[in-house]
């Protein structure tokens, strides 16, 4: 077996031209593939058969190897075993017809409305920084933004008197999102007051800026939005794109079409926009074990007694 890995490596580090990493973690996977396969009675890598790779697969998974690393060796496998079947040195391919492991979609951590509520509230709208950091956390929640589509938003993206702003998201795809109606006014007092403020005399494309004159960096708006965290009492950790998850889940837990959530989202699949059903049915649930009487976990509240009067 040996000599046909060193052929495999030779051949995906000229022809196929993969980093120096990934041929090291191609052979590291390859020799654990081996072993294992001469512990199973197997000597001749040309005559792996699907069940011993699917048992291969399985000792891994038993071992405590995660989802993702398996699906990582796999390919390792895959590319060994197509590389014998080019070569005419195997009739098939075994891994031809192996599942690739996949881990569970963990779903999307948002904020409730009552957090949002607080963290909108945050800001002093008294100051120029204060009144531009509310516009900001308003345009964010209600247009539910990529940071990065956020701190790239030019003042000619946004058109307040229509209501919506045009987000550059990934590829450079525009797309457009509706604004609210706070959105749109936070926007326009910032406009107005803050930003001349900020700037005086000197010139920016950039939407929202700094004192210095300068956009927004994602590292500078995720400093201001803990910031704000903190003072409105969110112990729960918090990012920008979490505030995305929550635009998402409230939108879908009030009957919002997916579609249109994907569209304002920027999501190329409509599969990935699915997983805000998956909070919402989440979130069913727990409210029916929690007030139904005839679910597994509800807890009847006591009682008040009647005082004698």
């Amino acid at each position: 077996m040996e000599g046909l890995l060193d052929a495999f490596i030779a051949f995906i580090r000229a022809e196929r031209g993969l980093s120096g990493k990934t041929v090291d973690a191609y052979a590291a996977d390859l020799t654990v593939y081996f072993e294992d396969l001469r512990a199973r009675g197997v000597e001749d890598a040309t005559r792996v058969r699907q069940e011993d790779v699917t048992a291969h697969l399985s000792s891994l998974s038993k071992g405590g190897l995660g989802k993702r690393s398996q699906a990582r060796h796999l390919a390792a496998l895959r590319s060994f075993h197509r590389f014998l079947v080019a070569e005419r040195l195997a009739d098939k391919d075994p891994t031809e017809d192996v599942d690739t492991p996949r881990s569970a979609k963990r779903l999307p951590s948002f904020l409730t409305l009552e957090e949002v509520e607080q963290l909108l509230a945050a800001p002093d709208e008294r100051t120029p920084a204060g009144l531009r950091d509310k516009a900001m956390l308003e345009v964010l929640y209600a247009t539910g933004l990529r940071v990065s589509e956020l701190c790239g938003l030019g003042v000619n993206d946004v058109q307040l008197s229509a209501g919506y702003l045009v987000a550059k998201g990934k590829g450079s795809k525009e797309r457009v999102v509706p604004l609210g109606r706070v959105a749109v006014e936070k926007t326009q007092e910032y406009l107005g007051n803050s930003r001349p403020a900020m700037l005086g005399r000197r010139e920016s494309r950039a939407l929202f800026v700094t004192p210095r004159g300068s956009g927004f960096t994602r590292q500078g708006f995720w400093k201001l939005l803990k910031r704000y965290a903190l003072k409105a009492g969110i112990l729960k950790p918090l990012s920008p794109h979490k505030l995305r998850h929550s635009f998402a889940t409230h939108l879908v837990e009030r009957g919002a079409d997916l579609r249109a959530v994907q569209q304002m989202l920027g999501h190329a699949d409509l599969a990935t926009t699915q997983i805000y059903t998956h909070v919402n049915s989440a979130r069913l649930r727990s409210v029916y074990d929690e007030f139904h009487p005839r679910s597994d976990v509800f807890v009847p509240k006591p009682k008040k007694r009647k005082t004698a009067s």
